[in-house]
């Protein structure tokens, strides 16, 4: 029997159905995210710019937020300058470049700021719904995705697992936590998998698409590799 009309329009090829699904998901994010920011008296991308300030490890400025939230410069300083007339950031000299501005949370915008980074609960919700073999799959190929994304320039680079120099896939095959971290000196598994690490390393350039390629394989990491990995590196006690 033929497929009817309105089933032979859906998109068939695998890309273009996950596509789809992320679609969907992004919808969800995008209301919630106006429905959150809007309870706080924020914009979406203003509470943004307060999460990425409030997660920086270093003094952040203008240029520093806009290439990790991956809009314009202008925009940032627009928002950047409502945010201080609401007194939820303050512009600071840089203590190492007198002529550089960077950016510091006052005590009100740190709150906010914490509420800003949320999820929400309604995505969180969905996502502990799922058996944890699901979630672990779906973390393993999130993180090939960024990875896709970033390498074609589509979105800021971002502190994944599989980029760092304390990464080791694959050291215990057939594991359920099948990974090492050398930062944390423990085991890990794709469930484990971080897309956002603040202790994140980036390992060598010409060692990192070896290393993502050795993840994919799922085979044994090679222990000279991981010694050039993590030169000097001691994971904490």
């Amino acid at each position: 029997m033929p497929p009817s009309p309105s089933t032979s329009r859906l998109p068939q090829d695998l890309p273009a159905r996950v596509a789809a699904g992320l679609a969907k998901i992004a919808l969800v994010y995008r209301h919630e995210a106006w429905r959150a920011s809007g309870e706080r008296g924020l914009t979406p991308t203003q509470s943004q710019i307060l999460a990425t300030i409030a997660g920086a490890t270093r003094p952040i400025g203008i240029k520093s937020i806009a290439e990790a939230l991956a809009i314009t410069m202008g925009t940032v300083s627009a928002a950047v300058s409502t945010l201080v007339e609401k007194g939820l950031v303050r512009k600071e000299r840089s203590a190492s470049d007198a002529r550089a501005i960077v950016l510091e949370l006052t005590p009100e915008g740190e709150r906010r700021a914490d509420a800003a980074a949320a999820w929400p609960d309604t995505v969180l919700d969905a996502a502990a719904a799922l058996p944890d073999r699901d979630q672990a799959g779906l973390i393993r190929g999130l993180v090939g995705l960024i990875r896709a994304l970033q390498d074609r320039g589509s979105v800021p680079t971002s502190r994944m697992c599989v980029n760092c120099r304390f990464f080791r896939p694959n050291v215990y095959p057939g594991q359920q936590r099948a990974h090492h971290c050398m930062y944390i000196d423990e085991p890990i598994g794709d469930a484990d998998l971080r897309v956002e690490c603040q202790e994140m390393e980036p390992a060598p350039d010409d060692l990192r698409p070896r290393l993502w390629q050795v993840f994919l394989e799922g085979r044994p990491f090679d222990d000279s590799e991981g010694e050039r990995l993590t030169p000097g590196a001691t994971p904490p006690a």
